[in-house]
């Protein structure tokens, strides 16, 4: 008989399955759970899909080769606190579902079978869990940009405010040049920042782009537009930039899940001035969309072995890579990402290695 086990609970995530993808996987590819017997756990406010993922699976980036779920069931890529995730097994091959939500197959070698009828409940999308800490990559999925200094040279930027003030905030009134689209209303207002460079090749990936203030589009004259600031966490200035602003409610839903392609980088930065780099850190790599990342990716962390000298050969010798914890990417540009830091087995810096788990 399955045991009930609780834990702390929170936010957790969007899942998909590629139908079929379970009935053609073999055991040995299977993801290895924890437990040899079935489990079952009920979901609280405060958990994420990884710690989920992580008290069944030995590898929680392989949950989507395990997880099962009937589409006809309210939304299928959601988990809400109260949903009672199970572990069974079919065939010695391990899965996940929600009981009584998923409609679970008939189970083999002499393990009870369950009939299970399905229940409507209507749930609010800002209840269920999401993959990852959500206050701690919010700030970070509405604030964090980084763009190719070519980009910048191209985007409208600010001429003047009201009055020809140098520089302007909330409820003052601004005006760009070089401002093409007609059917953007909102702006947010970016300032060029520091470099990201190639830790191998000096190379820059990108610029930060430092988020100063959000402005709304009131009237267009000629080579002119004119904005209004409606929120500001920094002056703008005469030069400032403007992008298109963009919502991001629906980036916090995505699966954890292993790169399809082999990936080597490195970590090139992290965010909040310091150094040393631990759990929930958010940190740059130097790998991004033309590199095949996408958010959910999960990549572990490596310290590069030190070289030291054979007493008795006296020659240097390489130690190899230690494993030293894992990240998973949130945020995507053109030539890097940010991951979040999940798991640390000793302290992280700036120049460790980064690649499949």
């Amino acid at each position: 008989m399955a045991h009930h086990i609780t834990i702390k609970a929170g936010f957790a995530s969007f899942l998909i399955l590629f139908a079929g993808f379970m009935a053609n996987m073999d055991t040995a590819e299977a993801a290895k759970a924890k437990s040899t017997k079935n489990e079952r756990y009920v979901v609280k406010k405060g958990d994420t899909l990884w710690d989920i993922a992580k008290r069944f699976l030995n590898d929680p980036w392989l949950w989507p080769e395990v997880w099962h779920i009937n589409p006809k069931i309210r939304n299928p890529h959601l988990i809400y606190p109260g949903d009672v995730v199970l572990l069974y097994y079919v065939d010695g091959k391990p899965y996940l579902t929600l009981e009584g939500k998923a409609g679970v197959p008939v189970q083999k070698d002499g393990i009870k079978t369950m009939k299970l009828s399905p229940q409507a409940r209507v749930q609010p999308l800002s209840r269920a869990i999401t993959t990852i800490p959500r206050e701690v990559i919010e700030p970070f999925l509405k604030h964090a940009t980084v763009l190719d200094r070519d980009r910048f040279d191209r985007l409208p930027h600010i001429i003047s405010s009201f009055e020809e003030h140098l520089v302007a905030g909330r409820g003052n009134r601004i005006y760009a040049a070089n401002v093409e689209s007609e059917t953007i209303g909102t702006y947010t207002v970016v300032r060029p920042g520091k470099p990201y460079r190639d830790p191998d090749s000096q190379s820059i990936l990108g610029y930060e782009a430092e988020h100063v203030a959000t402005a709304r589009v009131t009237r267009v004259d000629g080579k002119v537009t004119t904005l209004d600031v409606s929120e500001s966490w920094q002056e703008v200035h005469n030069g400032d930039r403007l992008i298109p602003y963009e919502d991001t409610k629906s980036d916090f839903y995505f699966y954890p899940r292993a790169p399809k392609d082999e990936i080597k980088g490195k970590i090139v930065s992290v965010f909040g001035g310091v150094t040393m780099i631990g759990q929930y850190s958010v940190v740059v790599i130097n790998k991004g969309e033309r590199d095949g990342m996408v958010p959910g990716h999960v990549l572990a962390i490596s310290q590069a072995g030190a070289t030291v000298r054979d007493v008795t050969t006296r020659q240097p010798v390489k130690l190899p890579d230690e494993r030293a914890g894992f990240l998973m990417i949130f945020k995507i540009f053109n030539r890097v990402s940010l991951g979040l830091v999940l798991e640390t087995q000793r302290t992280l810096s700036v120049g460790d290695k980064v690649e499949n788990p």
